[in-house]
């Protein structure tokens, strides 16, 4: 098969404060779902700890030493933000995972990787960790993308937090496309329209900001009107994927009415441009997603679309009521841009 699945046990040793959203729970989770993939006869994968020269290459000297002075010990590093004891290796192997997808992808081993891990990463910055975030995962894997030949990597995000520190990290980098689909105003605060990138990065982070209630139609709408557009356009070498579920209508800590289907169509739709514009490579990393039952339906809807030899249909299911949540982003985004892509 060409997909693999990365994952460890070991993800559920990252232990947070009784009542956190992004519990050790969410690991079993997504061992069941890997275990399940097994007995269907797909591959899965142990990862390594990524190295400090895979790290330096998006985060700072300092927020490296930091998190490796929280090994053994258990340390509050913002307001929502732990470790324990054993998250220390924990995030160097979730960090590891999304390398380990990238080298085998770009190695053609495989032409798409499924990368179940925790702690999530896109809003770890350069310098910090944040928002349950301690190593940005997929900034690390755009960059080791990079470094393996990779002349241009595109990143799309449908957490329903902005990725702050994926944008931050890349901003200004011509070959790196950030494109973040998202609830706006929400935390972390960032993810306007407006913020579009510097100098020599200007055009290449694109920001769909979704008013609180954005249904599948909506969805639907951004993508078929901004995100696949501006991907083909891009021609990335590779397309990496920060898979977050918490705009599920599910999820206690999102505001989005998205069904797992939806989510089942945006990865389809993805792994079309994928296959068009660099013979299929697509590794998916997994960020949030806070419903038990919402995450391991959509981890094995993610799955299902990535399995086959042959593209699936993108099928989307049509919201049970009509929003203009969609609209009002497309307009946003697209004045916000329009001298840098067709629309």
């Amino acid at each position: 098969m060409s997909l693999i699945v990365i994952t460890s046990e070991r993800f559920a040793e990252h232990m947070t404060p009784p009542g956190h959203p992004e519990a050790s729970e969410r690991a079993e989770v997504m061992d069941v779902v890997a275990t399940e993939w097994r007995a269907r006869g797909g591959e899965v994968v142990a990862p390594r700890e990524a190295s400090r020269e895979q790290l330096a290459r998006v985060h700072a000297a300092e927020h490296l030493r930091r998190m490796a002075e929280t090994a053994g010990i258990s340390v509050s590093l913002d307001p929502d933000t732990y470790t324990s004891p054993d998250t220390y290796e924990v995030a160097l192997l979730s960090a590891g995972a999304a390398v380990d997808a990238v080298e085998r992808v770009m190695g053609g081993s495989h032409t798409r990787a499924f990368v179940l891990s925790r702690p999530p990463g896109h809003h770890a910055e350069h310098d910090r960790a944040m928002g349950f975030c301690l190593y940005n995962n997929v900034a690390v894997a755009a960059a080791h993308a990079r470094s393996l030949g990779a002349r241009r990597v595109a990143i799309v995000d449908y957490d329903v937090h902005h990725g702050n520190g994926t944008q931050h990290i890349f901003e200004t980098d011509p070959d790196v496309l950030y494109l973040s689909v998202h609830q706006f105003p929400y935390y972390p605060g960032t993810g306007a329209a407006t913020e579009i990138g510097y100098g020599a990065g200007a055009g290449r982070t694109v920001n769909v900001p979704l008013e609180v209630g954005a249904t599948d139609d909506d969805y639907k709408l951004v993508f078929e009107q901004v995100v696949l557009p501006v991907l083909s356009q891009f021609e990335p070498d590779i397309v990496l994927v920060s898979a977050g579920f918490d705009a599920h209508e599910r999820d206690p800590l999102g505001g989005g009415r998205v069904t797992t289907a939806a989510f089942a169509a945006m990865t389809a739709a993805l792994r079309g441009v994928a296959e068009r514009c660099c013979d299929g490579r697509l590794v998916v990393v997994t960020e949030g997603g806070y419903d038990l039952r919402a995450l391991g339906d959509c981890l094995r809807a993610v799955i299902d679309v990535l399995a086959g030899e042959a593209t699936p249909p993108v099928e989307w299911p049509q919201a049970p009521v009509a929003s203009s949540r969609g609209r009002a982003a497309v307009t946003q985004t697209t004045a916000a841009l329009t001298q840098y892509w067709k629309f």
